[in-house]
């Protein structure tokens, strides 16, 4: 009786010496198993910087008449690639620099309602904006009022990965509006910056898409006889230029040239740049600066169309510090906005 006890014991205890070992075998497996699934489980470490942008997309600016600066730009080799019209009256012209840069005109008149939500389908068909947002059902925040004059009106840049500087955006505490569909079929979003002459600054972030407007114009409207191809600078006139310097460098990304505290370069590898000046120094006007690969060619485009202009030697600082003397061609647009032209180095 006792041998069979013993016996019942051993056979038990080995029973479960069976089941640990199965256990613990099928323990190992599933932890063999687990570095293949880890990942998914794990998320992407945010980036430490803006990611990057491709350059300046354009800049908007409100004119007394399209007809008539459509008139001068003209003169100065430049094509409207495709405009919206409601009606008779044409609410926005597209005049094309290069294949992803643009200025973009505006009528003068007077101030529409704030927008504080997503348009309707109406106005999305024809839109006030090249850039207003495709019907959404997250209501956007509101914008700051359009000047009802003319003169500068936003800056656009287009991003390489628009969702990924939306949502860094809004990690550092930021708020964008949300990533849309704009009317022209590039993907949009608007953020509010800091002082300018006469209402915050209205900054706008695009990613050129297929199909859209923007992009079925690649390699067309295109004339030889631009006087530059590409635009470089946009000048920001601020109310505190000291305040969206900072702005601009802690909360955007941008980074500081070494020879002008005020030349601000986007984040990446395009080199384009911002300046930021007084207010008192533009006004309510725009400045940009273009780029030529042949500046007398610039200029004799310019004599030829009768274009007023001065031409002078001026110095510049690059983006890495350098300083050197260099020529420049001034032109005033009928509005007073003001364009610089400089030889491409």
């Amino acid at each position: 009786m006792t041998q069979t006890k013993h016996l019942f014991t051993r056979t038990a205890l080995q029973r479960i010496a069976l089941v640990a070992l199965v256990a613990g075998l099928t323990t190992c497996a599933v932890a063999q198993t687990m570095p293949a699934t880890a990942p998914a489980a794990s998320t992407a470490a945010a980036p430490t910087q803006t990611p990057p942008f491709n350059g300046i997309a354009h800049i908007a600016i409100r004119v007394q008449s399209i007809a008539d600066s459509l008139a001068f730009y003209n003169k100065l080799g430049y094509q409207q690639a495709f405009a919206w019209t409601r009606g008779d009256v044409t609410t926005q012209s597209f005049l094309k620099l290069n294949d992803t840069q643009y200025i973009e005109l505006y009528p003068a008149g007077p101030l529409g309602p704030p927008r504080t939500a997503a348009p309707t389908s109406a106005q999305a068909a024809t839109p006030s904006t090249g850039q207003a947002a495709a019907p959404s059902p997250t209501p956007t925040p509101a914008r700051p009022p359009t000047p009802s004059t003319s003169g500068f009106m936003h800056l656009c840049f287009e991003g390489a990965d628009l969702h990924a500087i939306h949502d860094f955006y809004v990690a550092e505490g930021l708020t964008p509006s949300p990533v849309n569909t704009a009317a022209a079929g590039n993907l949009l979003f608007t953020l509010r910056g800091p002082q300018q002459a006469t209402s915050p600054q209205n900054i706008e972030y695009t990613q050129y898409m297929p199909g859209s407007k923007h992009t079925l114009d690649f390699g067309q409207h295109l004339s030889p006889d631009r006087v530059a191809d590409k635009m470089t600078v946009v000048v920001l006139a601020m109310q505190d230029p000291a305040a969206a310097r900072d702005y601009y460098l802690t909360k955007l990304g941008f980074t500081a040239s070494k020879g002008n505290p005020m030349l601000l370069t986007l984040p990446g590898k395009s080199g384009q740049q911002v300046e930021i000046v007084p207010v008192d120094t533009l006004g309510a006007n725009g400045s940009i600066v273009l780029s030529t690969p042949n500046l007398d060619k610039s200029a004799a485009q310019l004599s030829r169309q009768q274009v007023p202009f001065k031409r002078a030697s001026s110095s510049t600082t690059d983006a890495n510090g350098r300083t050197r003397s260099e020529e420049m061609i001034t032109v005033t647009d009928p509005d007073g906005n003001i364009l610089r032209i400089v030889q491409a180095n």
